[in-house]
């Protein structure tokens, strides 16, 4: 039998590559004469530019930058000199991973470390660049990349603000940029997987706001101040990208890349399957399964996430997928509804959290032994 490893990362526990390790592992145990390929996966978000260093050998650029709160701080990303091609992780600059649990604001951060990057790589002759999307601490619209090209924000007083969260309501006049007509031939890739328009109930605020820190009442403040964005750039730039899916991406920076830095969507799924070559793969080598998973499957799995990325992969191919998860919060019915061949929670509910965690490479090999002896 011929398997296909394509998980993420089991946050707090298991890289990705640990996690097919793991899955190796218990494959071979029912099926010793298995093929195995694996992918080491990204959906755009964090890992992104530890994927494309597994498939391309780029140099890695140092800079110096500014975290989401304004810090400053050394992070890094990767270019192609030959080809004019850079990658750049947004999470390395505007991740919630760069802040304290008690840092978290997205009425505070802001993505323009993110912008600082991207101008670095074009000031170094990057006409291609790759922005990989997700694990941000931010609700800015991209409005932090946008003051990063001299993209001004005004106030009704024609007061310059701050490119954060609660400054959203507040802008009255956008005033555009110098910067790109100097690079006309530049293009922008906006990598990820997420489905979510700007703003309302499934928006940027509503869906991904609380886990950043925001309480309700500011979730409906950054909704609004979202909204006010748009009226503006509707106004002031004749754009009206909105309701696009996938705008809300990363607390809105996709949308704020369409709009100020004329960003093509591309899906993070595709991204990864493209560097790894997996349609020659097939080719050559049938797959009997995919397997993927992620630490948590809850309600944003199918709204873009890796997960959801693999499982249209696998329809489009007419091949099974099975997913592994540490915790299963939504109906496993509902799983099986939407595709999935199986879902494997393979937490021991008897347990705590702490040694779920600690022993989840051994709690994926017995769940898939488990379940690969009944096929």
């Amino acid at each position: 039998m011929n398997f296909l490893l394509v998980p993420d990362k089991f946050k707090g526990s298991l890289s990705a590559k640990q996690v097919i390790d793991a899955i190796s592992r218990s494959v071979y145990v029912t099926h010793p004469r298995a093929n195995i390929y694996s992918v080491a996966a990204s959906d755009g978000g964090e890992g992104f530019l530890e994927s494309v260093r597994f498939y391309m050998d780029l140099e890695s650029i140092e800079i110096n930058t500014t975290d989401p709160l304004g810090r400053k701080i050394k992070t890094e990303y990767l270019l192609n000199r030959q080809t004019g091609e850079a990658y750049i992780e947004l999470a390395k600059a505007s991740g919630l991973e760069l802040l304290k649990k008690e840092e978290r604001n997205p009425l505070l951060t802001s993505t323009k470390g993110t912008g600082i990057q991207i101008k670095d790589a074009v000031l170094r002759g990057a006409k291609k660049i790759y922005i990989g999307l997700g694990g941000s601490a931010t609700t800015d619209a991209g409005l932090g990349i946008a003051a990063a090209f001299d993209f001004l924000l005004l106030d009704e007083l024609g007061n310059s603000l701050e490119p954060i969260g609660k400054n959203l309501s507040k802008i009255s006049t956008i005033e555009p940029s110098n910067f790109l007509k100097a690079h006309k031939n530049l293009q922008i890739y906006a990598v990820n997987d997420v489905e979510n328009p700007l703003f309302g109930p499934t928006g940027a605020a509503y869906v991904y706001s609380a886990q950043k820190g925001a309480n309700k009442e500011e979730i409906i403040f950054l909704d609004k101040g979202l909204q006010n964005l748009q009226t503006i750039v509707k106004r002031d730039m004749g754009k009206d990208y909105a309701h696009l899916p996938g705008c809300g991406a990363a607390g809105g920076a996709a949308y704020g890349l369409k709009t100020f830095l004329n960003a093509k969507f591309i899906s993070g799924t595709d991204f990864l399957f493209q560097l790894a070559a997996i349609e020659q793969l097939l080719e050559s080598n049938p797959i009997d399964f995919i397997i993927t998973g992620e630490g948590k499957i809850d309600e944003q799995t199918f709204s873009g996430k890796l997960i959801h990325g693999i499982l249209e992969f696998g329809k489009a191919h007419s091949i099974p997928v099975i997913a592994i998860c540490g915790t299963l919060e939504l109906d496993k019915e509902l799983c099986l509804a939407k595709g999935l061949h199986a879902v494997l929670e393979v937490r021991d509910p008897s347990k705590s959290l702490a040694f779920n965690m600690e022993n989840a490479a051994s709690l994926i090999e017995k769940s898939i032994v488990q379940y690969m002896k009944l096929r």
